[in-house]
């Protein structure tokens, strides 16, 4: 026994994944402590469970890169489970295991960038910052972050005008997004003198429409400009500071 306790400390010292596994056995044993599991689990079983769950994480997540590049390049309706599976490196099978659709698989991905884009926008919304740097850091922050994820705004747009009541508890819960701040903030900014007679509502659908637009529209874009993906990408970059700039221009005395 004495003989297999010094050759565990040898490995542990040695081997990170072997350390794990005494973590592992030590986190269990603490766990369980004063119940009948207070006993190390056998070595075998603690490797095969962290080696599945490991396995688990790795497929997933490849899976998931996978389904963005595709839903990227083909959109939502031209993604097909078959050009996934092939693009993660498993088989159709394996895929539908870990996600029974096309849209559950969206679903996830889409969650995910909308829990970096949405809580951002409302940030910005909410901030302290002047009407100026405001509109600066909105369009440029929206386009930052779905220059990434592209298929956000159609799929935004879509899922509003089938079910807008649940997408908006989805996303927001019982407040809508603060967009009366910023209303207010243009109210303020008229009486000032400092920015021209403008309704809120449109200079808002302004900023919106100029951010979520090429996006939407980007096949026909590309179709009437010939221009590939690194030209658009190129001209998306530009638009985080045009926007902007255009916007303030047309409502600065």
């Amino acid at each position: 026994m004495l003989g297999f306790f010094i050759f565990q400390q040898f490995l542990s010292n040695r081997n990170p994944f072997y350390s794990k596994i005494n973590y592992l056995r030590l986190s269990f044993l603490s766990q369980k402590s004063g119940s009948k599991y207070n006993k190390p689990l056998p070595l075998l079983t603690i490797w095969l469970n962290y080696m599945v769950k490991k396995k688990d994480q790795s497929t997933e997540e490849k899976i998931l890169i996978a389904a963005k590049k595709i839903f990227v390049e083909n959109g939502m309706a031209g993604a097909r489970m078959q050009d996934i599976a092939d693009k993660a490196g498993i088989n159709k099978a394996l895929l539908h295991y870990y996600f029974r659709s096309k849209e559950k698989l969206f679903e996830v991905i889409f969650k995910e960038a909308a829990t970096r884009l949405f809580p951002r926008m409302n940030t910005i919304l909410n901030s302290d910052l002047s009407l100026f740097d405001k509109i600066r850091q909105f369009t440029h922050d929206y386009i930052e972050i779905v220059i990434e994820n592209p298929y956000l705004p159609l799929f935004v747009l879509n899922e509003i005008n089938k079910q807008p009541h649940s997408f908006s508890m989805k996303m927001f819960g019982k407040e809508r997004p603060p967009v009366h701040k910023l209303s207010e903030q243009i109210e303020k900014e008229i009486k000032k003198g400092l920015i021209k007679s403008i309704s809120p509502a449109h200079l808002i659908i302004n900023m919106l429409s100029m951010c979520v637009f090429p996006f939407v529209g980007k096949p026909m874009i590309q179709l009437t400009m010939n221009i590939d993906e690194l030209q658009f990408r190129n001209m998306m970059e530009q638009r985080k500071t045009l926007i902007a700039d255009f916007i303030i221009a047309s409502i600065k005395k």
